[in-house]
């Protein structure tokens, strides 16, 4: 008996479709369906039949486990409690999108995805305490997933040592009667496998190639802390330079192998893009041992917002600022102090600038003890 295909047209709503495919994932069967690298079958991982199904499959022993997948970056946290540093930094940066992370996790026993399960699931979804997770940027697998009613687990849609599908038909050719239902919705957009990165005692390695490159991965991975005031030529770059000095002595380098070590220190203002450093603040700069000429003010941009892991600002009407530009960055935007505004001492004199100095540095000492590098 072959397998049933659904089409999903473009332009129509899938809703039918995705009930279908999620009805037959519920009942313990195999589904094919299109994500953005390669067409992956797949089941639910608590399942017994269609566990030992996608192992006949995928001809693969059962002591090895294949990528859960979610329907949500967030979900990690069902799986990875507590997630943080690198690993945290690739989940929301990365995904939705062509990135399998291999995550250590500590202990197992607290994840929440294994409360009322039986005992071999875990086997199936955990390796020697690493799990694979991805979070596909596919607007059917996601809808797929989030009605699956449990964990969902996903190999490429071919026989072993064969290339990954593309195409439904591509599918059909190497598992037609394999799996209960596929969902065909055209060609995927990268046309090719996603890339697989291990990450462990906050360091990461490419397990294998796929769509994002080493370069894009470090981009991804590294730690970005934005200084906002308003005209980027007092305050946030003070507060900038005390930050990469602090951060380069907690590591144990020089400021400018800050970004080799995968930390960026930037700046700028809601009403940026004029000027320099203000002469006072590198006459106070200068004094301990903190270079800004170079600086030059720019304006605040929703890039920059939505590249950065924490951004800092001086007030509560630049906090209004940043989440007009972004408004999913609220978990990621601060006050620099907690007890209120950082005084601005433009037009001030050299003792005003050195006191907001003081202010900034009280503040960052207590800012940075709070993050994981």
């Amino acid at each position: 008996m072959g397998t049933e295909v659904i089409r999903v047209e473009p332009g129509v709503d899938p809703a039918a479709a995705v009930e279908a495919a999620a009805a037959v994932l519920r009942r313990g069967g195999l589904v094919g369906l299109p994500t953005e690298t390669v067409y992956g079958v797949g089941g639910r991982a608590d399942l017994e039949s269609a566990r030992r199904a996608l192992h006949e499959v995928k001809e693969r022993s059962a002591g090895k486990p294949f990528t859960v997948h979610i329907a949500l970056p967030g979900e990690a946290e069902w799986y990875v409690p507590g997630l943080r540093g690198v690993g945290a930094r690739l989940a929301r940066k990365g995904w939705p999108g062509p990135l399998t992370l291999l995550l250590r996790v500590a202990e197992m026993q607290p994840a929440p995805a294994l409360a009322g399960l039986d005992a071999e699931t875990p086997e199936a979804l955990y390796h020697e305490g690493v799990i694979g997770l991805r979070c596909p940027d596919h607007r059917v697998a996601q809808a797929i997933l989030a009605k699956a009613g449990g964990p969902v687990v996903l190999a490429s849609a071919n026989r072993a040592g064969r290339r990954p599908p593309v195409t439904a038909d591509e599918v059909l050719a190497e598992l037609d009667g394999r799996m209960d239902v596929l969902v065909d919705a055209g060609r995927t957009r990268h046309g090719r496998a996603s890339t697989v990165v291990r990450v462990e005692s906050g360091r990461y390695e490419i397990v294998r190639e796929g769509v994002y490159d080493a370069r894009m991965l470090d981009r991804l991975a590294r730690v970005t802390f934005l200084f906002v005031c308003t005209g980027n030529t007092c305050r946030s770059p003070m507060a900038a330079g005390i930050a990469r000095k602090l951060l380069a002595e907690r590591l144990g380098c020089s400021q400018e192998e800050l970004a080799s070590r995968g930390v960026v220190v930037e700046s700028a203002g809601t009403a940026g893009g004029f000027g320099g450093a203000a002469e006072h603040a590198v006459t106070v700069m200068g004094r301990r041992g903190v270079d800004v000429t170079g600086h030059r003010s720019q304006a605040l941009t929703t890039e920059m917002v939505r590249e950065a892991d924490h951004v800092f600002v001086m007030t509560e009407g630049h906090r209004a600022a940043v989440l007009q530009l972004d408004t999913e960055a609220g978990q990621r935007v601060a006050l620099l102090l907690d007890a209120g505004d950082v005084a601005d001492p433009i037009g001030g004199t050299e003792q005003d600038y050195e006191a907001c100095a003081n202010v900034l540095e009280a503040g960052l000492h207590a800012r940075l003890r709070e993050i994981e590098l």
